[in-house]
């Protein structure tokens, strides 16, 4: 009589695995169905554009439909089971946490790949390299989203959790004061362009050249040739002087002859200081004109541009008239002023 009941028991764990098992089946053919349905609709759509970004997306969405589905199914039939709370519990959280993963991987792919798309498109190097350079904060923030979101469905009591993370981020922010704030002055670098890679600069009595601008600090090379690295937030608080984006350099440069010096040579002065300029390379005269009667001097003040960024080639043609002004008032015989002193004796 005893056995009776065991056999309806049997009987009963049989038809329950069977529909489990039924039910796991059919749910594995509407995923295969719909991962097929899916191919056929996606390529479709985009066969229509240009751009590979809707493929690459496609493809991701169309390779999480298997294991997304199967796992679905297993959790339908799992649930049908008699098992015992605790156990069926762990088993649907795994299952769970399977599923986050692969979605938080699939935002995370279509997440970045829509940001590469994006700074590929622009023209800007500046902006397409913060774009890139954002990609990790991205992909975090996604995780710690999922992670919330999955703890959330566990039903875990969220109210304590948002305590620590709001004592723990209190925490890493006095901890990470310091990376934040140069990671914060990198996009002002990059959104501001004050400078780029390549570009010559003076900052804080430093000469040199940009060679590459970082997270956290800038690596500058100086005309010595080794390699200065500054933080981004000393640049930021400074004054920079931008020699890249020069299209010319306007030179003043003053020069006295004495006091000896005929009226004759002083009006030929300014046309012989023009031809100078003007048979230099990478010059360009504007004016020479007789302004002052210093306390030893005859003063004049000439003004020409450079129209040249190269720091180099403006320090040649700066030479270069320099030597020829020189070179001029020797053979003409007009003589540069120095500091001097006469002394007038008066005898009775």
């Amino acid at each position: 009589m005893e056995t009776i009941p065991d056999f309806r028991v049997m009987s009963d764990m049989y038809k329950l695995l069977l529909t489990a098992a039924i039910t796991f089946l059919i749910g594995s053919i509407i995923t295969l169905l719909t991962k097929r349905f899916s191919q056929i609709i996606f390529k479709r759509i985009a066969s229509k554009t240009k751009t590979k970004t809707d493929d690459f997306i496609a493809d991701v969405i169309i390779q999480a439909i298997k294991p997304l589905g199967f796992l679905f199914s297993a959790s339908i039939s799992w649930s049908i089971l008699p098992i015992e709370n605790a156990i069926n519990s762990t088993v649907l959280g795994i299952i769970k946490l399977i599923s986050i993963v692969i979605i938080i991987r699939i935002i995370n792919k279509v997440f970045l790949k829509l940001i590469q798309s994006w700074a590929l498109r622009i023209d800007d190097n500046s902006v397409s390299t913060m774009l890139r350079s954002l990609s990790p904060m991205v992909r975090a923030l996604v995780w710690c989203i999922g992670i919330v979101f999955y703890l959330q469905n566990l039903g875990v009591q969220m109210a304590a959790i948002w305590a620590l993370l709001s004592a723990g981020g209190i925490g890493a922010g006095l901890a990470l004061k310091e990376p934040v704030q140069e990671f914060f002055e990198y996009i002002t670098i990059l959104l501001d362009k004050p400078f780029e890679n390549g570009q010559f600069i003076h900052v804080d009595g430093v000469w040199a050249s940009v060679d590459r601008v970082g997270v956290r600090s800038t690596r500058l090379r100086s005309l010595n040739g080794e390699i200065i690295v500054m933080s981004n937030s000393l640049l930021t608080g400074n004054k920079i002087s931008n020699y890249g984006e020069m299209e010319y350099r306007r030179i003043v440069h003053r020069l006295g002859v004495v006091y000896e010096t005929s009226h004759e040579n002083m009006t030929r002065i300014p046309k012989l200081i023009e031809s100078i300029i003007e048979a230099t390379d990478d010059a360009v005269f504007d004016r020479c004109h007789f302004i002052e009667f210093g306390k030893f001097s005859l003063d004049f003040e000439v003004v020409y541009y450079i129209p040249t960024n190269n720091y180099l080639r403006a320090m040649e043609a700066q030479q270069a008239i320099n030597l020829g002004i020189m070179q001029t008032f020797e053979k003409e015989a007009i003589a540069f002023a120095f500091p001097t002193q006469t002394l007038h004796v008066l005898k009775d």
